[in-house]
């Protein structure tokens, strides 16, 4: 689902900090227009759930994993090049130094970049007067995302969380164009439901933005050799760079949700489920999880790319891949055994012993059976015949 313009700028403006401009970056090249034949794919994966009682979280280790078998399986990510962040190394400063070492300092023109996020977000008071002014929205709150170690048990004062601001010029320092941003968090507060938990923490004016924030942006904008006026002025431009993919609108709550026997982001879930099914454009992936969501959740997924770019047409994640859709991959092979994840199979339609898969090749050709034998959550164990080995793919029979 697409959004009026404005009202994905008061997201965008504090929240979807990856939507740097192309004038930040002279050498950023558009899709398809890439450095190098065979571009690489960077990726950082950021899941907290153990956050400081009563803020934890129990689904944003699936959302990890949810995504690091799928780039790695489906789209062709190396091991080498995924980097994931949990729970105690998911600080301000791990969450920083991740996104500067691993990809601002390794992508380059034409190269795919991937940043998920899930966990806890917020929102706070910035005191800069210029941003409080500027500010679509009128209370003067920007979005943040909340690290590990950004809760504060009191009623406000300082917190350690990283703003819309600072990601946006991080992203802004990005040689590629080919950047796609997943937020599975909200910025909107409520309380926890039976099902479910909202990926939310308190936020208010009462909160303040720590000083090393501050000075990090002033780093960032030397860097980048870019006045605050500026940046501001460039900040409310609007979408000038990749495609984000939004757990929620800004009024909404982003599910922390109990699915089949585990707990995972209702939206990494289902995206990540439809993209082992399909091969899809940004706007057409939207699109048809948005109906798989469950009602009860109240969050509607959102994307928004590049004004003109024509970027919701692009392959998700900017990669066009020839590997055959999927219901299952192999993980790990021993003897006649093998452990699958089964990412993107319907859990409803199997059996926690006695379902089968075909084994499928290269060319989309069955090359064996598999059976399962157990399944806990998202992983299970399975009987195996014929040519089966780590990262094959596999299609439910029945």
């Amino acid at each position: 689902m697409s959004i009026k313009r404005r009202q994905f700028l008061q997201f965008a403006g504090s929240s979807l900090f990856t939507l740097g401009l192309s004038q930040l970056s002279q050498q950023a090249e558009s899709y398809g227009r890439g450095a190098k034949n065979t571009p690489r794919k960077l990726a950082l994966i950021v899941g907290i759930d153990n956050y400081p009682s009563p803020y934890s979280l129990q689904g944003c280790g699936s959302d990890v994993m949810l995504q690091h078998h799928l780039l790695k399986y489906r789209f062709g990510f190396k091991d080498s090049d995924i980097l994931t962040l949990e729970n105690k190394d998911a600080t301000r400063q791990g969450i920083l130094s991740a996104f500067e070492e691993h990809l601002i300092k390794q992508a380059q023109p034409g190269d795919v970049v991937v940043f998920h996020y899930s966990g806890h977000g917020s929102r706070i008071v910035d005191p800069d007067p210029a941003f409080v002014s500027s500010s679509l929205d009128k209370t003067g709150l920007q979005g943040t995302l909340v690290p590990v170690d950004a809760i504060n048990q009191g009623l406000g004062g300082v917190v350690q969380d990283i703003m819309g601001h600072t990601l946006f010029l991080l992203v802004s320092a990005l040689k590629t164009e080919n950047v796609t941003v997943v937020l599975d968090s909200c910025f909107s507060g409520a309380a926890t439901r039976n099902d479910f938990k909202p990926r939310s923490r308190a936020g208010g004016t009462n909160f303040l933005i720590s000083p090393e924030e501050k000075a990090y942006q002033d780093q960032l904008l030397s860097r980048l050799n870019l006045s605050r006026k500026e940046f501001i002025r460039r900040y409310r431009q609007g979408i000038a760079k990749g495609v984000v993919l939004a757990a929620t609108n800004p009024e909404q709550t982003a599910a922390d949700a109990r699915l089949n026997g585990f707990y995972a982001g209702a939206f990494t879930y289902n995206l990540t489920q439809y993209l082992w099914q399909q091969t899809s454009s940004v706007k057409s992936a939207i699109a048809s999880i948005e109906p798989r969501i469950s009602q009860q959740y109240g969050q509607t997924p959102l994307y928004e790319v590049k004004v003109g770019s024509g970027y919701e047409q692009q392959p998700i994640y900017f990669t066009n891949t020839s590997t055959p859709t999927a219901d299952a991959v192999v993980t790990a092979v021993q003897g006649n055994q093998a452990t699958l994840w089964l990412g993107g199979v319907n859990l409803e339609t199997v059996d926690d012993s006695g379902t089968v898969f075909n084994a499928i090749n290269a060319q989309g050709s069955s090359s064996g059976k598999v059976i399962l034998l157990k399944r806990t959550g998202l992983e299970g164990t399975a009987a195996v015949s014929g040519v089966v080995k780590e990262g094959t793919l596999l299609h439910k029979v029945r």
